[in-house]
């Protein structure tokens, strides 16, 4: 095997809890390969350096095995080398401003447009 879908792989990595979220990262322009955006099935070699964007942090890592099945955590280092510097890490694990949404007693169901401004404001949070 010289290669392996990065879907797969950081899925098998542990990066993501599922495959799916490794491809919706791709899809939402959120991993990078050397430098360049990937699709889903873009192929992963040895000796690549892959980015990817969690939250506010960009966690670095270099490829130093392929697999295609998802391992255990104590295995990981065997496959993966993180390269992230300390301040990224520090954006990664940093506390949160607290937002309380709140809506008035009554007031109903949030309209579209409420509905609209809420998942503005949680993208807007989340960072991406």
């Amino acid at each position: 095997m010289d290669s392996v879908r990065i879907d797969k792989y950081l899925w098998a990595i542990r990066l993501y809890k599922t495959r799916s979220e490794a491809s919706d990262a791709c899809n939402g322009n959120k991993v990078r390969i050397n430098g360049t955006v990937s699709k889903p099935s873009k192929a992963v070699k040895i000796g690549d350096v892959l980015e990817v964007h969690k939250g506010l942090a960009v966690l670095s890592y270099k490829v130093l095995q392929l697999s295609e099945n998802r391992m255990g955590a104590q295995l990981v280092p065997d496959y993966v080398e993180d390269n992230t510097p300390e301040s990224e890490r520090a954006k990664f694990h940093a506390p949160r401003e607290t937002i309380v949404l709140r809506r008035d007693k009554g007031a109903g169901r949030p309209t579209k447009k409420d509905r609209r401004e809420l998942d503005a404001l949680r993208e807007m949070l989340d960072g991406e």
